[in-house]
């Protein structure tokens, strides 16, 4: 599932419009990675988005 645990991001919907300006589906993903941590004194495996890695929301485990 590509959701962040910490903050919630999520798949997002819009279109791709072309220069004739048809629109077609399509969608961004997150930049999920699967990261062991420590959340409250025991490693879990927990899926984060990069930015919530580069901004230090959470503790990880070694």
């Amino acid at each position: 599932m590509a959701r962040c645990v910490i903050c919630d991001k999520g798949t997002v919907f819009g279109h791709n419009v072309s220069h004739s300006v048809r629109r077609t589906n399509r969608s961004w993903k997150p930049n999920i990675r699967k990261v062991r941590v420590i959340e409250n004194g025991t490693p879990r495996t927990i899926t984060v988005c990069s930015r919530c890695l580069r901004s230090n929301r959470v503790t990880r485990a070694i």
